[in-house]
C-alpha cells in the first residue's frame, strides 16, 4: 500500500530571486524602484550644488512677508499687508472654488447635451450636435477671452443704473447684471442661522436617501413611488420651518447704487463668471459625447425591454438605461474633471486671481523665489488632482458591476 505526502517544501536561497518565477518579478521591481531613487537623488544633488554654486539657496520664508499687492475677489479676509501665505490661501480657495462650480455646470450641460444628442427629434439632434462640435474643437482660451470680451462690452456699466430715467435696470430690484459683473443679494447670517444651515445640509442628504429608498423598492418589487414632490418637500419643508421657529435669522443686504459703483449685496466679478462658463461650456461638450457614448454602449434590448413593461421614456432612461452607462461614462469623466481643475489656470488671461495669478505669478516676481514658489504649484495640482481622483474611484467602485 502506497501513501502519498505533499512534497516538502524547498527552503529559499539567494539564487531563487532570478530562478524563480516567484519571486524574479518582485526583484526587477525592487531593481527598478533603487535605480529611481538613485536617479531623483542625483537629480536633486545636482540641483542643490547649482543653487548653491550661485548663491541661492531654497527658502519659504518669504511666505511670511507682507504680500504688498490687492486681489479684486477673495473668500477670506485679505489685505495688501497680507502675507504671501495668505495671498496664496485666497488663490488656492478661488481656484476651488471656480473647479467646483465649473464641474458642477459642466455635468449638467454635458448629460443634457449627451442625452439630446441621441433625441428622435432631428433638429435638437443636430443643434447638441452642433454645439458639441463648435465647443470641443475651439481653445478654451478662446471662449474664455471671448466670453469675457461681451460682458464687458455689452452689459451697461453700474452708472447706467442711476438717475430718474436710468438707461438699465434691475431683475426684481435685486440683481444686476454689469460690466464688472453680478450683483445680488448677499446673506446676513444672524443667531440661529447655524441650525438652519444644518438643518438644510440634514435635508439634502434626506433627498438622497429617499431617492435611493425610491429606486431598491422599485426593483424589488415593481412599486413606483412619486420622487418630484416628495424630494421638494424633504429639501425645502424642514428647513422653512426651522427658519421661521429660529425667529428668521438669515436676511439679506441687497445692492444699492452708491455714487459710481453698487454698494452691499455680493459681487460675482467678470473675470470669474467668464472662467466659470467658459470651462462649463467647453467642457460640457466632452463629457457630452461622453455621455453618448456610454448610452450606446447599453444593449437596446435593455429599452426594448422596459418599454414592453410599460415604462415611459424618461424612466427608462432614468431608471434603466443612466444606471448602466455610468460605468462607461464615470472614468472618462474623471479625466474631464481634472482638464477643468487645471484648464482654470488660464484665469490670469482675465484677470481672475486663482493660485497660478497669485502665487505662480505676482508673489514670484516679487520675491524671485521661482523654485519654491513652482514647486508648491505643482504640489497643490497634485494633492487637488490626486483628490479628485481619489473620490471618482470610489464612486466608480460603487457603480460598476459587481461579479458574482
Amino acid at each position: 500500500m502506497t501513501i502519498m505526502t505533499d512534497p516538502q517544501q524547498e527552503s529559499f536561497r539567494p539564487s531563487m530571486l532570478l530562478n524563480d518565477t516567484r519571486y524574479r518579478s518582485y526583484t526587477f521591481q525592487f531593481i527598478a524602484l533603487m535605480v529611481l531613487i538613485g536617479i531623483i537623488a542625483y537629480l536633486g544633488y545636482n540641483l542643490v550644488l547649482n543653487l548653491r554654486a550661485a548663491g541661492l539657496n531654497i527658502s519659504y520664508e518669504f511666505l511670511g512677508e507682507p504680500a504688498g499687492y490687492d486681489i479684486n475677489q477673495t473668500l477670506v479676509e485679505y489685505t495688501s499687508r497680507s502675507s504671501h501665505l495668505t495671498a496664496a490661501i485666497v488663490g488656492i480657495l478661488n481656484t476651488l472654488l471656480v473647479a467646483f462650480l465649473a464641474c458642477a455646470t459642466a455635468t449638467i450641460f454635458g448629460v443634457i447635451a449627451g442625452v439630446l444628442r441621441l433625441s428622435n427629434n432631428w433638429l435638437i439632434r443636430k443643434l447638441m450636435s452642433g454645439y458639441v462640435e463648435a465647443f470641443r474643437n475651439v481653445p478654451v482660451l478662446i471662449w474664455i477671452i471671448i466670453i469675457f470680451t461681451i460682458m464687458t462690452a455689452v452689459l451697461p456699466a453700474p452708472s447706467a443704473f442711476r438717475g430718474d430715467d436710468p438707461d438699465a435696470s434691475m431683475i426684481l430690484g435685486s440683481v444686476a447684471f454689469t460690466n464688472r459683473g453680478v450683483y445680488v443679494p448677499m446673506p446676513i447670517w444672524g443667531e440661529g442661522s447655524m441650525v438652519v444651515v444644518v438643518t438644510f445640509i440634514l435635508s439634502v442628504i434626506g433627498v438622497f436617501a429617499y431617492r435611493r429608498y425610491a429606486k431598491k423598492l422599485l426593483y424589488a418589487t415593481g412599486r413606483l413611488l412619486p420622487t418630484g414632490w416628495p424630494s421638494l418637500a424633504i429639501l425645502f419643508v424642514p428647513s422653512i420651518l426651522m427658519f421661521f421657529v429660529m425667529g428668521q435669522p438669515i436676511s439679506l443686504d441687497f445692492p444699492e447704487l452708491g455714487g459710481f459703483n453698487f454698494r452691499g449685496g455680493l459681487q460675482i466679478g467678470a473675470p470669474l463668471i467668464a472662467l466659470w462658463f467658459a470651462l462649463s461650456i467647453y467642457t460640457g461638450a466632452f463629457i457630452a459625447e461622453n455621455v453618448r457614448a456610454g448610452i450606446l454602449a447599453v444593449s437596446k434590448g435593455q429599452t426594448e425591454a422596459a418599454a414592453s413593461l410599460g415604462l415611459r421614456p424618461r424612466r427608462i432612461m432614468n431608471l434603466v438605461i443612466l444606471p448602466q452607462a455610468l460605468r462607461v461614462i464615470i472614468p472618462p469623466l474623471i479625466s474631464q474633471y481634472l482638464n477643468i481643475t487645471k484648464n482654470s489656470s488660464l484665469a490670469i488671461a482675465v484677470g481672475y486671481a486663482d493660485i497660478t495669478a497669485t502665487l505662480g505669478g505676482i508673489t514670484l516676481n516679487q520675491t524671485g523665489r521661482a523654485i519654491e514658489c513652482v514647486l508648491l504649484l505643482m504640489l497643490f495640482y497634485l494633492l487637488i488632482s490626486l483628490g479628485i481622483s481619489a473620490v471618482m474611484n470610489v464612486y466608480n467602485n460603487a457603480v460598476r458591476l459587481k461579479e458574482r
